[in-house]
């Protein structure tokens, strides 16, 4: 049964149930109907209705409720929604989990993303080079299939999180790869971090088929990824980018949708630039705090309460110190990011002389074999050319 949210002055939620079987036409019916109702008992309050363009997916489009409140209390547990400008924002999709999802790669990133699909109720069918990655979810209640073909095959829209743009093309395009069980119907959502042009050729490929194509970088780590507070840089088809909303706000806090395949890529990588590029000169900083006299702790408090604060500080900070680098995001990924970034910025012909400097400073980190440290190992590299000295 699909419920539709109705406002009573007092800001307590009553339920108007439709049938699921209903047509678009009869739902509008409905809702034209719930419009009236509220309205007679409910004249300072407005409430908007927007119906999704019907999907080529098996289930129905989603129906948006705003209810703005004029009164001073809050509701006291309103359904899940966000408010946005006095406005709540509820979104009920009646069907949605009756659509099959897969999911391939199962790394530091995948697996959290997978499994806040198969928390949220979704059929959920997961591949992984290494199976036993895979365990866990199927302990969840995921499907398992033996190659991304299988999993296409066997899904309605399929999201992939690789670690590169070499493995994001086979995974899409090789033998066996997700390409070869599309179809008009379905939909691809890369949200691994490629450059453009990886992009855009996982994408001819997916759509030489008739299926969909939508790139979704995420913004976000491990953290993230387990609380669901990704943010997703989304690029491609429109209609896909609606269908796949719903799963996307499952696995995150925000999205964006910024219009051409490559998009989403660029948008991804400037982030990430910026992000090695701070990283560093945080290091930096720790390392001068320590040589002459300050205590670096003392440093991350002064920072957490300045215009320079970031989360990223505050949260790596005390671990740096002891020298310790949990696996979030590694360093391998941060270096491959920031020599995507710099071609990007060579293809333009913008300078970027920063991210250039810092791109080095990673690239040695790696070569003391901290590539699968967290990037916040950088500061090892610093380390190691104060000893050279």
């Amino acid at each position: 049964m699909a419920k539709i949210l109705m406002a009573k002055p007092s800001c307590s939620y009553h339920y108007l149930d439709t049938a699921s079987k209903n047509s678009p036409l009869k739902t509008a019916v409905c809702l034209s109907k719930a419009m009236a109702m509220c309205s007679s008992f409910c004249p300072q309050r407005t409430i908007h209705f927007r119906a999704k363009p019907i999907s080529c997916f098996p289930f129905k489009p989603r129906i948006w409720v705003q209810v703005k409140a004029f009164s001073s209390q809050e509701p006291s547990s309103p359904p899940k929604g966000k408010k946005v400008d006095g406005l709540y924002h509820y979104v009920f999709i009646p069907d949605e989990k009756s659509a099959r999802v897969g999911f391939l790669g199962l790394g530091i990133m995948g697996s959290p993303m997978a499994q806040n699909l198969i928390k949220s109720g979704c059929d959920v069918t997961v591949w992984n080079r290494t199976k036993s990655k895979c365990d866990p979810l199927i302990s969840l209640g995921a499907k398992y299939k033996s190659s991304p073909e299988e999993v296409t095959a066997s899904c309605d829209v399929t999201f992939a999180m690789l670690a590169d743009p070499e493995s994001a093309v086979d995974v899409a395009c090789g033998k066996n790869g997700a390409a070869s069980g599309m179809s008009p119907g379905k939909g691809y959502v890369d949200v691994s971090t490629v450059d453009g042009a990886t992009s855009k050729l996982i994408g001819s490929h997916i759509k030489s088929t008739g299926a969909l194509f939508l790139e979704a970088p995420v913004s976000g780590s491990k953290k993230p990824a387990e609380d669901g507070q990704l943010i997703f840089l989304t690029a491609g088809d429109k209609s896909l980018y609606e269908t796949a909303a719903p799963f996307l706000d499952m696995m995150g806090k925000s999205r964006f949708y910024l219009g051409d395949v490559g998009n989403g890529a660029a948008m991804k990588l400037v982030v990430n630039m910026i992000m090695g590029s701070m990283m560093a000169s945080f290091s930096e900083g720790l390392l001068l705090s320590e040589k002459v006299g300050l205590d670096p702790s003392v440093l991350i408090e002064v920072i957490s309460q300045g215009a320079i604060n970031a989360p990223m500080f505050s949260m790596k900070g005390p671990s740096m110190i002891q020298s310790l680098y949990p696996t979030a995001f590694p360093l391998k990924h941060q270096q491959k990011d920031l020599r995507l970034a710099l071609g990007l910025s060579e293809s333009v012909s913008q300078p970027t002389p920063i991210a250039a400097a810092t791109n080095e400073l990673y690239k040695v980190a790696k070569l003391h074999g901290l590539s699968d440290d967290d990037f916040s190992a950088v500061i090892e590299a610093l380390k190691a050319k104060l000893e050279q000295r």
